[in-house]
């Protein structure tokens, strides 16, 4: 199941928008004068999909809808009268199948106990524009937050206890087909919460994105190798048994068997270059033709297929290491830069402006500048923090980057969707990230006069 088309009437109580996404490319390229609605429009979509409610309640519109690929629609209408009763039932969420009668749903305010103390970051609007460069963390999931999402989780923060609207299993449903990830402009700085004191909830820490996510790439890296040393002691205990149990293949030739180690080979240098395995010179087979005998060849296919189990653990992972890698070392070579990884350490950034990079000099990074960080972290949240058949909304992925990096953003992003699986949206000012693929873009205007 998949979005094709979303669209607004009555955005900031002007503009009405009609959105088709590119279903074949799966890339869809908003652009538009600023004010024209081009981030709320990813916002609200954000918003219904994630049960972040804040954004539906605080954008100022009349009616959004979204149509899916099946012919179902979810269409969400705000009542702006000012009676009573309308207040009580402001926003309507409107499911439409074909053949089916249409279901309702009505999202009630969200109320908050005055009695209650709340962190300085949702306390009103000119404090939240204080701390608009920094997103807090949900901390049931680790995932950032946005402002008006603070409401709606702030039960992990403090002793608010806002208990959420039940909702029907229509809509639960439909929100577990469709996965929608939002990556704003602004994407370097996190609030994480300090457990180490009783005014944590008014006081949590700031976190850069950048180490937020080299830290956990570290994490994903060492769960990775774990995996893989219970595969090896597990095949390697019942090894001796099968390799016993085999029956002699005389459809296996030396050559093929020779060809079988090279690529195991390759794939283990493969992981190394990439951080996941450690160098071991006793790995290397020097495997000569006259060395393969009837009784070595059961041996050998038995372990072959063993080590290709082993290494089949990092595939996915390796795969994205990767492409990351490629894409960022592309651009930091520019300024002498090169970025490697770790199970350790995640992100292992060096440079050397006078010296070969053999002798050059480790970096922290939020050393890199904020260009280089918002490009890294753009790239490691398409290929890590977003699952397969997602659609991604991006918010002005131009950000800090110069010309060179914006001509190239969207190829790069073709490959990372071709390897993740991904939809996009995005919104962006830029014609230097559109290039010459207007056919991709949606232009969003003003109202016909």
């Amino acid at each position: 199941m998949r979005i094709k088309q979303i669209s607004v009437t009555g955005l900031f109580g002007i503009f009405d928008h009609v959105i088709p996404l590119n279903m074949d490319e799966r890339i869809t390229i908003i652009h538009g004068p600023n004010g024209f609605g081009k981030t709320a429009m990813l916002r609200i979509l954000n918003s219904f999909f994630n049960s972040r409610y804040s954004d539906l309640r605080t954008i100022p519109f009349k009616d959004f809808r979204v149509a899916f690929d099946d012919s179902s629609s979810i269409e969400i209408i705000k009542n702006i009268e000012n009676s009573d009763e309308a207040k009580k039932n402001n926003i309507v969420f409107k499911f439409e199948q074909p053949y089916s009668e249409a279901a309702y749903f009505y999202l009630k305010p969200r109320k908050i106990r005055s009695d209650r103390r709340l962190p300085l970051m949702i306390l009103g609007s000119d404090i939240q524009e204080m701390y608009s460069h920094i997103k807090p963390l949900d901390i049931s999931t680790g995932e950032p937050l946005f402002y008006g999402e603070g409401v709606e989780h702030f039960d992990n923060w403090s002793s608010l206890n806002l208990k959420s609207q039940e909702e029907p299993d229509w809509l639960e449903k439909l929100k577990s087909n469709i996965h929608i990830r939002l990556i704003e402009s602004e994407r370097l700085l996190n609030f994480v919460p300090n457990h180490t004191s009783r005014r944590s909830a008014e006081m949590p820490s700031m976190l850069s994105t950048v180490s937020a996510y080299s830290d956990e790439l570290a994490k994903l890296m060492q769960d990775k190798f774990k995996e893989y040393g219970t595969t090896s002691q597990s095949l390697d205990r019942t090894f001796p048994v099968r390799v016993v149990k085999q029956q002699p293949s005389t459809d296996l030739t030396d050559e093929q068997l020779r060809h079988q180690l090279n690529e195991l080979e390759a794939t283990r240098s493969r992981l190394i270059e990439v951080g996941l395995l450690d160098k071991d010179e006793d790995t290397e087979f020097q495997i000569q033709p006259q060395d393969i005998d009837e009784s070595t060849k059961n041996a050998l296919s038995v372990y072959i297929q063993d080590v290709e189990k082993k290494l089949s653990v990092f595939a996915e992972i390796a795969s994205k290491i990767d492409l990351l890698r490629k894409i960022i070392n592309n651009k930091f070579a520019y300024s002498y830069k090169e970025i490697n990884f770790s199970k350790e350490k995640g992100f292992v950034v060096t440079t050397s402006y006078d010296a070969p990079l053999s002798n050059s000099k480790t970096l922290l990074p939020t050393d890199l500048s904020s260009g280089e960080q918002h490009e890294l972290v753009l790239l490691y949240e398409l290929l890590f923090k977003v699952q397969p058949n997602s659609l991604v909304l991006i918010d002005e992925p131009e950000l800090s980057l110069h010309v060179g990096w914006q001509v190239q953003f969207l190829k790069d992003l073709q490959d990372i969707t071709k390897l993740t699986d991904l939809n996009i949206l995005m919104a962006t000012h830029s014609p230097d990230i559109i290039q010459d693929r207007w056919d991709l873009t949606v232009e969003l205007k003003g109202p016909q006069k």
